[in-house]
């Protein structure tokens, strides 16, 4: 059942980040900071699918994926059409592994202190839901706001 929940939620909120990725009406807007904006809604679009590609899909699904953190925050101009195909990616490779869990693996401590303690990795899980909806709305904020 949390499984299922899980896969939901995620689904929900990752096609969120999509559309508010395709709702920007200038390209040019989704690298746009202001004074009391450090970051823009492209780089904290790379921040989340590197962040769920590393702890979903690397650390539970051993998809291999590399993460190169400071990129996701320096990179700039990445045209819309390929931040969403890595949503998009994101989306299938959240599912998949979601899909090979059980609810007694949720109950297991989570492969690594990604947090520095230990945790189960079904709170890491809901941790990293809530952590992908935090920057959702600051996306979605910075697109009414700059765009």
């Amino acid at each position: 059942m949390m499984i299922e929940s899980l896969k939901s939620l995620y689904n929900r909120d990752l096609n969120k980040l999509k559309f508010e990725i395709e709702s920007y009406k200038s390209e040019k807007s989704i690298w746009k900071t202001d004074k009391n904006i450090s970051n823009s809604a492209g780089n904290l679009c790379l921040h989340l699918v590197g962040n769920l590609n590393t702890y979903i899909g690397a650390e539970l699904g051993k998809t291999e994926y590399v993460r190169h953190r400071d990129l996701e925050f320096s990179l700039k101009g990445i045209p819309k059409n390929e931040l969403v195909g890595k949503v998009e990616s994101t989306i299938e490779v959240v599912d998949s592994v979601l899909n090979k869990l059980s609810g007694e693996d949720l109950g297991k401590d989570y492969p690594t202190e990604a947090l520095g303690y230990k945790m189960t990795t079904g709170y890491f899980l809901m941790h990293l839901l809530s952590h992908l909806n935090y920057h959702l709305g600051q996306i979605n904020y910075h697109r009414r706001l700059l765009d």
